[in-house]
């Protein structure tokens, strides 16, 4: 007798392999139905039965081999398409039954094969994982077991996250070869939201530095032109997120390493508040200063991965308690009555593209909200306690490793072995008094903007021409990041123009502690008036 497999949903799809003898069927029992209600039977020849368990016996088979609940493929977009569109666009036709995880999946990956030799921005690419962790998304929600807005959508994680079996190097040769056993939280979290996982992101080596040049998987390459960096440190990210290899990325920041690559990528990149988003297996730079989260196309995307990451962990005591706030809805709430700050001193120094691509943005924000007054804030700060902690850190491999560093590397952690405890004690009470003067600013205006950095993008040859002034030029590139690490608020630089040589400029949007759905709302509001978000590489 042929052995029968029924269920109810909305469609199957089958590989094309044969079972046993011969190839699955498919046949419509009922076509009289609506198609979502279509039952559909898969007949199989009958196979041997094994004399000991009296049931049929199918050789190396198991139901996912075979079977594989599917949503319909998109008739809207091509496969060549699919990349290129949001993450809000495509997680609502997921959780509509539009468009499959695994379409998802497959068109990431092949982007990922296409773009990644010339772009670096993976180090480690899970593509089989990725493919059942799609399957596995697809067959919940055909169920009605929708997680929420992540499920099913295709991410990639900067490679300082820790990954249980998945090796994480934080680009170094120090780590090339360790696999962690446990994961990140902000795995666990994306996880527990269903979103797949492509692989682990580019970056500078050990996110110390702006530039992403410094690495032992070679620099990621930017999009918009090849000769020139994405900025770091988490340069894979934005690489990544720009070139449509993934609808959204993880990075971390600790001096300017979500925003700096963001505004060279053309794309948005979020550093929520200090102990906002758990950084509990997070490789550290500097344990006071690191900040997690997250960099995708628009602020709408930006805000349905922060929903899923920004969460109390009780076992990170640099994690935070705030209260609950549900940003999809907070980013689209009115900002007419928004008052916003201009502190002149962001902007000296500028290039005058970057001048001009920011001041019309700021004229257009100016329509959209309550106008800009100036205010007072310094770009200079301290940066004892980011020279002391990465020191520390790196002690438990310096005795045995050294020579696995990149010498420049070996040069910036070396910087804190002359930081005595009275000093880096002193700046440490330093900062932690910035962060608590700093909320004076915000009884005068509720966002600060800044151009997010002076200049567009420089060349990697420039940059690899004089390894002796790279720290300085970083220094430069992050000025106008940087003080907000020490002052733990939230940040979020946005596409405003192009220079004439086609390269992306950012803005700067910065909010009072724990205020991530206002600069959420006025970066969505001042996406709904502009497309410089909408552009997309040539790549």
């Amino acid at each position: 007798m042929p052995i029968h497999i029924e269920r109810r949903g909305r469609f199957f799809r089958k590989r094309n392999r044969n079972v046993c003898d011969g190839r699955a069927r498919l046949t419509t029992l009922n076509a009289s139905v609506a198609p979502q209600q279509i039952l559909f039977k898969l007949q199989f020849p009958a196979c041997a039965q094994d004399p000991q368990t009296k049931k049929q016996r199918f050789s190396g088979w198991h139901g996912n081999d075979i079977l594989l609940l599917a949503m319909p493929s998109s008739a809207r977009y091509s496969a060549n398409q699919l990349p290129l569109l949001e993450l809000a666009e495509v997680s609502q036709a997921v959780q509509k039954k539009e468009i499959s995880p695994v379409e998802l999946t497959r068109a990431c990956l092949s982007q990922i094969e296409r773009l990644n030799p010339e772009l670096n921005a993976f180090i480690t690419i899970t593509a089989e994982s990725a493919l059942a962790e799609a399957q596995r998304a697809e067959a919940e929600i055909v169920r009605g077991e929708w997680k929420g807005p992540l499920h099913g959508i295709p991410l990639a994680v900067k490679d300082l996250a820790e990954t249980a079996g998945v090796r994480t190097t934080a680009a170094s040769k120090v780590l090339k070869d360790y696999v962690p056993t446990t994961d990140a939280q902000v795995i666990r979290r994306l996880k527990a939201a269903g979103a797949v996982l492509l692989g682990k992101l580019n970056l500078h080596e050990f996110a110390y530095g702006g530039s992403g040049v410094i690495g032992h998987f070679g620099p990621a390459r930017n999009p918009w032109d090849k000769a020139r960096i994405t900025g770091g440190s988490s340069s894979g990210s934005a690489a990544a997120v720009a070139a449509g290899m993934c609808y959204g990325a993880i990075g971390t920041d600790t001096a300017g390493s979500i925003r700096l690559p963001a505004a060279f990528c053309g794309i948005t990149g979020l550093k929520p508040s200090y102990g906002l988003v758990s950084t509990r297996g997070i490789i550290p730079l500097s344990w006071s200063l690191d900040h997690v989260g997250p960099m995708a196309r628009t602020a709408a995307d930006v805000a349905l991965i922060l929903q899923a990451i920004a969460a109390y962990d009780p076992q990170d005591f640099y994690s935070q308690k705030f209260p609950p706030v549900y940003y999809p809805s907070a980013m689209e709430e009115t900002t007419s009555a928004l008052r916003l700050g201009v502190a002149p001193e962001f902007w000296i120094d500028l290039d005058e593209e970057v001048r001009g691509a920011v001041d019309s943005a700021l004229a257009l924000l100016n329509t959209l909200t309550a106008g800009s007054r100036e205010i007072q804030i310094s770009t200079e700060v301290d940066r004892t306690v980011v020279r002391c902690e990465p020191y520390a850190y790196h002690q438990k491999y310096m005795a045995q490793q050294e020579s696995d560093y990149d010498p420049e590397t070996l040069r910036r952690i070396g910087s804190g072995s002359d930081v005595t405890a009275p000093q880096y004690i002193a700046a440490y009470r330093q900062m932690l008094q910035q962060r608590r003067e700093v909320a004076r600013i915000y009884t005068q205006v509720d966002v600060i903007l800044t151009p997010t950095t002076v200049a567009v993008a420089p060349s990697l040859a420039e940059l690899q021409a004089a390894p002796d002034q790279l720290r300085r030029k970083e220094l430069v590139l992050l000025r106008n990041t940087r003080p907000f690490n020490v002052y733990g608020l939230p940040a979020i630089s946005v596409p405003c123009g192009f220079s004439r040589s086609g390269l992306p400029i950012g803005l700067q949007m910065i909010g009072a502690h724990g205020s991530e759905g206002t600069i959420l709302a006025l970066a969505h509001a001042y996406q709904k008036h502009s497309d410089w978000h909408t552009r997309k590489p040539l790549a």
